[in-house]
């Protein structure tokens, strides 16, 4: 099963699927509303704008396992994004990325390796896994890593048609 076959819930409860979005590049994130990286959703979002119309989407997963620093609903969480960072990319439904409960999203992401060749769990809140046009994934970065770092913005701009 590729990861754009793996169903997902958006955030307004709507059925779909990364497959939605087969064809573009996505930087897929878990993402939280309540934590230090939060400030992130500004570069997600310029990222997302920069390179939308070149075939890119950031696509963002609301996680409460670090902290509790998602603990709001679907509803909240949407209304949060929206008017503190202005988001229009896509959000799908909260999920976690770690442990026995963890999505099958998270299964396929976390056998990618960081640039220090590390396979595992996610960290913590806003890491970020690049996943090419046809669905695989091509590039893993730590959640400190910034959404607009020149190595981070060369990997997307590789997967991207000249």
């Amino acid at each position: 099963m590729s990861i754009h076959d793996i169903p997902l819930r958006t955030l307004a409860g709507d059925s779909g699927s990364l497959g939605d979005l087969a064809g573009s590049a996505l930087l897929v994130v878990n993402v939280a509303s309540k934590c230090g990286l939060t400030p992130q959703y500004s570069g997600l979002e310029r990222l997302h704008q920069r390179f939308a119309d070149r075939g890119f989407s950031v696509v963002g997963f609301p996680c409460n396992q670090f902290g509790g620093q998602e603990p709001g609903t679907h509803e909240e969480i949407q209304e949060f994004c929206s008017t503190t960072y202005g988001v229009t990319f896509p959000m799908f439904e909260k999920l976690d990325v770690n442990g026995a409960d963890r999505h099958p999203v998270y299964v396929e992401l976390t056998s990618t390796a960081d640039a220090d060749g590390e396979a595992g769990d996610v960290q913590w809140n806003f890491e970020k896994f690049l996943v090419d046009p046809q669905g695989a994934v091509v590039g893993r970065f730590r959640p400190r890593t910034d959404p607009e770092d020149a190595a981070l913005v060369a990997a997307v701009e590789a997967q991207l048609p000249r």
